[in-house]
């Protein structure tokens, strides 16, 4: 029986690259996902266990998830989850294992940066990509020569901007960010 579940824990192990015996490369890590409660008593928060996952990622997303974490992340895991009994060396176990459909970053410990990877399959989109993103870079430098008036602050959506090193969109501060800080 395969059950779809969504995960949210620390990668507890550096993840492994390997490859199937059809040759799909296929990425591995332990996930522990630790449960707390706040304790009145000595009003803090405990932890009251912790349940470990085996989790593979195949194919595109074993490659994404060796080069983007590290033990130690926060990360959220949606997958399949499989329960299955093993034996090794005359001991006996049940693990839980996920084949992963998505892995991310848990965005509320920590910051990430997004960078699209780019596969043979993708090569084709580079050019065309390329010629968007000077296209964008054109669009948004008029977007940000022209003034708003805009009465409320948090309505003004942060414009991004064109890093020239690199070319990749970025992120820019808006009215909201200068009217938090005035505040």
């Amino acid at each position: 029986m395969q059950d779809t579940v969504t995960i949210i824990g620390n990668v507890a192990t550096d993840p492994t690259q390997g490859r199937t015996a059809g040759g799909v490369p296929v990425t591995n890590f332990r996930l522990a996902s630790t449960h707390r409660r706040f304790d009145e008593a000595t009003q803090t928060w405990i932890d009251v266990g912790t349940n470990w996952y085996s989790v593979a990622a195949f194919r595109h997303l074993a490659e994404n998830v060796k080069a983007s974490l590290r033990a130690g992340d926060s990360v959220i895991v949606t997958g399949r989850m499989k329960i299955r009994a093993w034996e090794n060396n005359g001991k006996q176990g049940t693990s839980v294992d996920i084949d992963a459909d998505a892995v991310g970053h848990d965005l509320r410990w920590g910051t990430t940066a997004y960078r699209k990877s780019t596969t043979r399959s993708d090569s084709a989109d580079q050019g065309r990509q390329s010629a968007d993103a000077d296209s964008s870079a054109h669009i948004l430098a008029d977007a940000s020569a022209s003034t708003r008036d805009i009465d409320t602050p948090w309505a003004d959506p942060a414009l991004p901007s064109v890093d020239p090193a690199s070319g990749e969109l970025v992120a820019s501060a808006s009215a909201v960010d200068a009217w938090s800080a005035s505040s």
